[in-house]
């Protein structure tokens, strides 16, 4: 087959035009795909680490390495190259944490241990955090993300960022921390932010009785797929609302329970943690002497921005 005719007549091969190309097999690209996702993987570990200020400073070795052997500099030379071979070794003593970390990430990779059985744990932390509100009839408001994004809330909010834990819920939400207000947003196995703002359900149908806290929670399912766990901070109830609608007076274990099939993973049961008893309850305190309430919705004073 013939594509052209040059200057003096001679008839040109497609072959001898794609013949400067170089030849690209499945081999080669799979070999720079390998090497792409090392390199990326790498940088993923080592990025906002002290080991990324480290490979600079070896980056510049290496290249201190090449302009002496490209400018014959003899003596500098003669030195990288008796101390390059410790070097290897100290490489490895300097980045044993990111090496650690790295073999760790590639064993869970490779016995198919991902992410699902820590959002699991995570989960459950949600419904210890809620039997602790419960309790204590402090109000929460924890909604989490699914398939549809919650980025327009989580703007409106605090960020944090944070890895989802029980104590951390337990702290956001205790009366006198500033991000009690408002809204958590959780994705995945993490806290994105605290403190935001969610819209308010604007049915008719929905009880008189349900304030704004409970308003948002229903809110925030109707414009989106989100599944938000509301605790009353009145009667210390826990209400679950999914697709606009919600179900009250839930106990700890029916919340658990929803959470597994909604969330499609398996959140195994935890036992409670028991209620401590009062000096009062154990008939150690006289009643008759007046004395500190602790619960906020008897204080009408620290009352939150957010009502039921």
């Amino acid at each position: 087959m013939f594509l052209a005719v040059d200057s003096e007549g001679t008839r040109l091969d497609v072959r001898q035009l794609l013949s400067p190309l170089p030849h690209v097999s499945v081999v080669t690209v799979i070999d720079i795909l390998l090497v792409a996702v090392i390199i990326y993987e790498f940088l993923a570990i080592i990025r906002g680490t002290r080991a990324a200020l480290m490979v600079v400073g070896v980056a510049a070795l290496a290249l201190a390495f090449y302009f002496a052997r490209i400018g014959e500099l003899t003596t500098l030379n003669w030195l990288i190259s008796t101390l390059l071979p410790y070097a290897i070794f100290a490489l490895i003593v300097v980045f044993q944490g990111e090496l650690r970390q790295a073999l760790a990430r590639l064993g869970r990779k490779l016995t198919f241990r991902s992410a699902i059985a820590s959002e699991g744990d995570a989960y459950d932390d949600i419904v210890l955090a809620a039997n602790l509100f419960s309790q204590n009839q402090t109000g929460a408001l924890i909604v989490i993300e699914r398939e549809v994004g919650l980025r327009t809330y989580i703007e409106s909010g605090v960020p944090l960022e944070a890895r989802l834990s029980y104590d951390l819920l337990a702290t956001i939400f205790r009366p006198s921390a500033p991000l009690h207000d408002g809204a958590v947003i959780i994705q995945r196995d993490r806290i994105a932010a605290a403190a935001c703002f969610l819209p308010l359900s604007m049915n008719p149908v929905l009880s008189t009785q349900l304030g704004t806290r409970h308003r948002a929670g229903i809110g925030i399912t109707e414009e989106t797929d989100a599944i938000a766990v509301i605790v009353s901070e009145e009667t210390g109830a826990i209400g679950l609302a999914v697709g606009g609608k919600i179900e009250r007076d839930v106990t700890v274990e029916e919340l658990r329970s929803r959470l597994s099939s909604l969330l499609h993973r398996y959140v195994p049961p935890t036992t409670l943690p028991t209620p401590i008893a009062t000096d009062v309850e154990n008939g150690l305190v006289d009643e008759s002497v007046p004395r500190a309430s602790g619960s906020r919705s008897q204080d009408p004073n620290l009352r939150s921005g957010m009502d039921d």
